[in-house]
């Protein structure tokens, strides 16, 4: 099974670059994150033409994650149990989702960015990253065979190999301390960063600001993963980051993550 993450940034400004990538690139699953749009204007029929079924979490014109599966699309949850609404909402943001594809439980998520050091919405991620920690653990303590992917954009770098700057990045979100032990505690809690060991740093990233020629100057952050279980991580047989995507009119700032599973 091939399997993707990619943050693309929103559905209508990129739908047609994303269906040719897909085409193009014999994904059997994609979990993409900030689709930007509720679930009733999105295109499913234009992934439906290409041979996948598709499972979306949308609310409004921010946020959203979605799962497109051409090899299963089961047992479909929207939202991580207890994650934690921002602000005075009453509900969760929609930020994830999984299904069961082809046997595997794969997540698509999308972690809160955190704005600054100590603003609300940091402390909002922190909540919302140990929320899903303790979903994660709890599904090994209950099935330690268990497959599971948890695949997104993490808004997190969890080492000063994946930032092109430790310097520039220096007093912002995405490097302290405290979103580092987070991203820790998902790889402690028996999760596999499984593309690394394909990639080693530094100089490997999968997103790149707008801004600044921080592209043609390969300024960029590793923060788009998957995180597999350890009955998954012992299937993986290679892994890439298309930094192809990143090129051109019209790209999303972050590339597609591609994971390669041997069958069970």
């Amino acid at each position: 099974m091939r399997l993707a993450t990619w943050n693309i940034n929103s559905i209508r400004a990129r739908h047609d670059r994303v269906l040719a990538w897909l085409e193009r690139s014999d994904i059997d699953v994609l979990a993409f994150q900030e689709t930007k749009i509720d679930d009733a204007r999105f295109p499913v029929s234009s992934f439906e033409k290409l041979g996948y079924q598709v499972a979306h979490h949308g609310t409004n014109q921010w946020n959203g994650v979605a799962i497109a599966s051409r090899v299963g699309l089961d047992d479909v949850q929207v939202g991580v149990p207890g994650l934690p609404p921002f602000g005075d909402d009453a509900e969760a943001e929609a930020r994830s989702i999984g299904a069961v594809c082809a046997g595997v439980r794969v997540w698509s998520l999308y972690v809160p960015n955190g704005r600054v050091v100590d603003d609300p919405h940091y402390h909002y991620k922190l909540h919302w990253l140990a929320v899903l920690r303790d979903y994660a653990e709890k599904v090994l303590a209950n099935e330690p065979h268990a497959p599971v992917a948890l695949c997104g954009d993490f808004n997190i770098a969890p080492t000063d190999d994946d930032i092109w700057s430790v310097e520039y990045y220096q007093g912002s979100t995405h490097v302290t301390g405290p979103e580092r032990q987070a991203f820790a505690n998902l790889v402690d809690a028996g999760y596999t960063d499984v593309v690394r060991p394909f990639h080693p740093g530094p100089g490997v990233y999968t997103y790149w600001d707008y801004t600044r020629l921080s592209f043609p100057k390969r300024r960029g952050m590793r923060i788009d993963f998957a995180l597999a279980s350890p009955a998954l991580a012992a299937r993986v047989t290679g892994a890439q980051i298309d930094r192809e995507e990143r090129k051109g009119k019209g790209s999303s700032d972050h590339a597609p993550v591609i994971v390669e599973f041997r069958d069970a």
